[in-house]
């Protein structure tokens, strides 16, 4: 059965609507971004989140030591890596840290998957930009065995064709956003039809 993670929350009712909508997973994003968080407004949201949801929070080639404090604090409960971070930084990160690593992969061509598929992060997200919205050409992937976060561009109208690539999860912010914040509406409608198949 696909999760569903519901990525970029940053504000009280972002939590309320994942509460109600139960998504697997979200995502605290603490790289820049307009949906950026604080370490602390992190934890407040955490606090007020389901004890059942898992937290993920997405870093852009950060200091290891602010990640391994964030998760030293339970913040989050999975690691994200979004930026340029390589095998060694990933290595030394399990070496400090006990939290599963997901490490995003941006997809251009089938060479971009091909690379990463021996990594040793815990799980991998293709995407086909960082938080830009687009997708990629998910053919490619047809052929790809290990269980993957699948990112980018997903919204209520590609949904279902999503799912029939059976990722282990569906990464999902922008398509359930209207006017760049969270629509509660959509993250309802998208984490049903996943949970639905």
């Amino acid at each position: 059965m696909t999760k569903i993670k519901i990525c970029g929350l940053f504000r009280e009712c972002d939590i309320e609507y994942v509460n109600e909508a139960m998504p697997d997973y979200i995502g605290f994003v603490f790289a820049k971004s307009r949906r950026q968080v604080t370490k602390e407004t992190a934890q407040k949201l955490k606090n007020k989140l389901n004890k059942e949801i898992l937290s993920v929070g997405v870093f852009v080639n950060e200091d290891m030591n602010n990640i391994v404090e964030i998760c030293n604090e339970n913040i989050i409960n999975f690691i994200q890596l979004h930026g340029d971070e390589d095998e060694n930084y990933i290595s030394d990160l399990k070496k400090v840290c006990s939290k599963k690593i997901i490490k995003a992969i941006k997809v251009k061509t089938a060479t971009d998957i091909i690379r990463w598929r021996n990594c040793q992060a815990d799980y991998l997200m293709f995407d086909a930009g960082m938080g830009q919205g687009k997708t990629f050409d998910w053919n490619l992937l047809n052929n790809f065995i290990r269980p993957y976060f699948l990112a980018g561009g997903i919204n209520e109208n590609n949904i279902e064709s999503a799912i029939k690539l059976n990722p282990y999860c569906i990464d999902v912010s922008s398509g359930v956003e209207t006017n760049k914040v969270k629509d509660k509406n959509k993250i309802l409608t998208l984490v049903r039809r996943v949970k639905n198949g």
